[in-house]
């Protein structure tokens, strides 16, 4: 039996496991080849769709599933398929064309479970395909007729996402859906109560381990709620001040090999950081 049997880490990816140049550094691929060996469970919960994060399940081998799309699906990708998904309500559409109609400019994308659409372009739209790789499948949000796993807004101008944020907030479908910022120009909607917390409490029935033995990486607001969600929540140190506070201690930064220092932090001291 190895000294981490039944740990449970999941780490979010972009300002977390990534460094800055979007690589993996070695130390964090030696120290999670080492918490693996020794019976830990090592995976990541990311925004990203299963099908454009291959190149960093194949680099880092997570030897659970992995959470997507903020907590709406986990994946196996061991057998390429997802093992539970939550679906966006259709009537989420409306919001989409009502933000669509009072902030001119906004890009929008619909992601199914295996396409993402992008319906309005923007430099923020043709930035994140640059940082994703992902292909630029053009379709209008009405004619997406496949289930919906979440919807995004993307804008260059910060105050355009804060304003989306107070438009949407206020909208009376807004209790029946989730929103979350998953990066400074971009806010996205969720089926209600989905979110990264959503793939912890899962991945612990799934895995069959106590929830004790959980703990959670990460660095932004979308984040928070797997940094509440596991027994031992740690932020980078380039947290935005929100994870921060969530979280029950602060590591170094992501330019610092973070998961490294956690895992040795483990090591040390028998998980009780």
């Amino acid at each position: 039996m190895g000294k981490f049997n039944g740990v449970l880490i999941c780490t979010d990816l972009d300002g977390t496991l990534l460094k800055n140049d979007k690589s993996i550094s070695k130390q964090n691929l030696d120290a999670i080849e080492y918490f693996k060996n020794e019976g830990g469970f090592f995976t990541f919960i990311t925004g990203r769709m299963p099908f454009f994060v291959s190149d960093i399940y194949e680099k880092v081998n997570p030897n659970a599933p992995f959470g997507c799309i903020n907590g709406g699906g986990v994946y196996d990708h061991r057998k390429k398929q997802y093992i539970w998904t939550q679906t966006l309500q259709r009537d989420a559409i409306a919001l989409v064309e009502y933000a669509d109609k009072s902030i001119s400019g906004l890009g929008i994308q619909v992601n199914t479970f295996d396409k993402t659409y992008f319906c309005r372009e923007n430099q923020a739209m043709a930035d994140f395909r640059k940082h994703t790789n992902m292909p630029n499948i053009v379709r209008d949000y009405k004619d997406v007729d496949e289930p919906i796993a979440k919807i995004l807004f993307g804008d260059k101008d910060e105050s355009k996402i804060t304003e989306l944020a107070q438009l949407l907030n206020s909208h009376p479908m807004a209790n029946d859906v989730d929103f979350i910022r998953s990066e400074q120009t971009l806010y996205e909607i969720l089926p209600k109560g989905i979110s990264k917390g959503t793939v912890i409490s899962k991945l612990v029935s799934i895995l069959g381990i106590d929830k004790s033995k959980t703990i959670a990486i990460g660095d932004y607001n979308n984040d928070v709620s797997m940094l509440r969600t596991a027994q031992i929540g740690v932020a980078v140190s380039n947290a935005v001040p929100e994870a921060k506070a969530a979280a029950d201690y602060i590591t170094v930064s992501n330019e610092e090999h973070a998961i490294a220092k956690v895992i040795d932090d483990i090591d040390k001291y028998a998980m009780t950081i």
